[in-house]
């Protein structure tokens, strides 16, 4: 079996039981989920970073620059959707609390 297709066994399988350790988590549980998700991106992003910035070929950089902007997207619509999830767990009137202090 050549490397690439190990790789690519590895990922599919992973994706698989992401898919089901995320299926089985309560509603409850979802916002420190996606807190830590978002924390695990802000590495994901700085390895992308360093790893784009000794590319020596062009092919590394255009793949580096690629995964900067995903990990960015995924990070800052994670922090989004954190936000909003939070906001329902605030009461009444109190987002119009803190725009007026």
């Amino acid at each position: 079996m050549t490397e690439s297709i190990a790789l690519l066994t590895i990922f599919v399988l992973a994706a698989f039981v992401g898919v089901e350790v995320i299926s089985k988590v309560s509603a409850t549980l979802h916002t420190p989920l996606m807190s830590g998700a978002n924390a695990i991106h802000g590495v994901i992003l700085v390895g992308a970073i360093i790893v784009t910035g000794q590319a020596e070929s062009t092919w590394v950089m255009i793949v580096g620059l690629l995964a900067i902007v995903l990990a960015t997207v995924n990070m800052v619509g994670g922090f989004v959707v954190t936000d909003r999830m939070l906001e329902m767990f605030r009461g009444p009137g109190s987002r119009k609390k803190e725009l007026h202090k």
